[in-house]
């Protein structure tokens, strides 16, 4: 009777796919997968990527699951991060992606460079890589991309905000997230910003939305005020004033989202205006 209560245990034990605190990483034929690290939370998250925990943290971190693929003397190392929402897996990702890269159709977003692959969907942050030159071990980490896609849950799109962004002189795959402190204001937080150039200017567009009108207005005033300026209830909600931290900004909003825009001179209004306004209007 013993002997039959083990089996299926064993059975469990010997099941094609690891589990590791409620996740799972899914089997690639002819590796062998080796779970030997810890799961990483935020107080030891440096103990994986020094430094970098930092962005990570900032970016609402929750943990960290971390598989090797073998195959004789090649590895492929899987990383999967799970931060606090979409919007904050985007971020981290976005701050490690290039407009260089070979982008291709997986998760939300994804790339493939020089042996690695990144993608995120939902509030996954996924890293893959090998420092194999082998054809056949960089296909098997393609594969095990796509199943592990597959397998985490979440939004497979990008952010709904970015399509707010014109698409005029907007620079393709640059967008990213900033959570604290936008344009170096503690009164400013969650934003999406994204780099312009219209013939030889450059310049940043940044959009925040709130849950509520009342929650930006408060805001625009609060950042008004370290510049000095007072607003009163009905005044336009267009505003060019300078920043001493980024110099000329242009600070629009209309119910819950606030557009600002950084980099252009204040004769500069025309293009500053129609950006603002294709934003604001849709």
């Amino acid at each position: 009777m013993k002997k039959l209560l083990i089996l299926p245990l064993v059975f469990i034990l010997l099941s094609s796919a690891v589990r590791s605190q409620n996740l799972v990483f899914p089997d690639l034929h002819g590796f062998r997968t080796v779970t030997e690290y810890p799961v990483y939370l935020p107080d030891n998250l440096w103990d994986f990527i020094n430094g970098a925990a930092d962005g990570f943290l900032a970016l609402g971190f929750k943990d960290l699951h971390v598989a090797e693929y073998r195959k004789g003397k090649n590895s492929i190392k899987l990383e999967i991060y799970r931060h606090e929402n979409h919007t904050m897996a985007f971020g981290i990702y976005a701050s490690e992606r290039s407009p260089h890269f070979n982008f291709i159709r997986l998760g939300a977003q994804g790339y493939n460079a020089d042996g690695a692959i990144n993608f995120f969907k939902g509030s996954y942050y996924v890293k893959i890589r090998t420092y194999s030159g082998k054809e056949k071990i960089l296909q098997a980490a393609e594969t095990l991309a796509f199943r592990v896609a597959d397998m985490l849950p979440g939004e497979n799109s990008l952010p709904a905000l970015l399509t707010r962004f014109p698409a005029e002189g907007k620079l393709a795959n640059e967008e990213t997230y900033i959570n604290d402190n936008v344009l170096g204001h503690s009164v400013l937080n969650s934003a999406f910003m994204a780099p312009y150039e219209s013939g030889n200017d450059s310049f940043s567009i940044y959009l925040i939305q709130k849950e509520s009108a009342g929650e930006i207005r408060d805001m625009a005033e609060s950042y008004l005020n370290t510049a000095g300026m007072e607003t009163l209830p009905g005044d336009e909600n267009r505003f060019v004033f300078n920043d001493g931290y980024n110099g000329t900004v242009f600070l629009s909003w209309k119910d819950n989202l606030m557009v600002i825009i950084s980099g252009l001179a204040k004769d500069q209004t025309a293009i500053a205006y129609r950006y603002t306004s294709r934003i604001l209007e849709q």
